[in-house]
């Protein structure tokens, strides 16, 4: 796994995937599954065009059973080329992410990785913290009646409060 992480972060993708015994990666924040070792590397060359200097630190990394190694860490990059559709910004993110490196024995099976995927589309630019004005202001904006729905019930329970 650290020789995985080391490849991955040296942007070393063939030799990365080759530490897999079957290649596949799990994205939870978008539910994206790149399985096999064509889709794994789709997957890599995609983040180093959209982050030229990526990197993973891995903070703390613990044995989870006989079949998982758990990393907890930071990415870090500069949006430098087109990421899931989005223009570059040349901005820079740093957020957490966690990494469960599933194995079947000693052979890695599967990377999985959890962070949130509003943190660096709110450090791109391209959302906004709800609870900011601006966020407020575009969440209302964008989703009015949701935002109608939902004072409405407030509202409406605040009527039937004082009833009782």
């Amino acid at each position: 796994m650290n020789e995985h992480v080391r490849l991955e972060n040296a942007h070393e993708f063939a030799a990365c995937i080759a530490e897999f015994g079957r290649a596949r990666y799990e994205v939870i924040a978008d539910e994206a599954v790149f399985d096999g070792a064509e889709r794994v590397d789709d997957f890599l060359c995609e983040n180093r065009r959209a982050f030229p200097d990526f990197h993973f630190e891995a903070t703390r990394v613990v044995a989870a059973g006989d079949n998982a190694v758990l990393a907890e860490g930071t990415f870090t990059g500069t949006h430098e080329g087109p990421w899931r559709g989005l223009p570059a910004t040349g901005r820079r993110v740093t957020f957490p992410m966690c990494v469960v490196f599933d194995f079947e024995g000693d052979v890695m099976v599967n990377e999985r990785l959890y962070f949130d995927i509003g943190t660096p589309l709110r450090q791109l630019g391209v959302a906004y913290d709800p609870d900011s004005p601006r966020g407020k202001f575009c969440t209302l904006l964008g989703h009015p009646v949701t935002i109608i729905r939902a004072l409405l019930r407030t509202a409406w329970l605040r009527i039937t409060r004082r009833k009782k």
